[in-house]
């Protein structure tokens, strides 16, 4: 991800791989900082289906909690 301001408006969604193609479902719209706490809270296997989209970049959540 190219902005790393917790400032910087995301799109939060889960990809829901168990159907044909996948389906996205998207979870929050806002400032990366309130993302990243709101995705903390979820359960383990719905974390690892969470990705954050700006307007140039997508990006794993996983990959950035490390």
């Amino acid at each position: 991800m190219r902005t790393i301001s917790s400032s910087v408006s995301v799109r939060l969604y889960h990809l829901d791989h168990s159907g044909e193609g996948g389906a996205a479902t998207t979870l929050f719209y806002g400032p990366l900082g309130e993302a990243m706490m709101l995705a903390a809270q979820e359960p383990e296997e719905v974390q690892a289906g969470l990705y954050l989209a700006t307007e140039n970049d997508v990006v794993a959540y996983l990959d950035l909690d490390d």
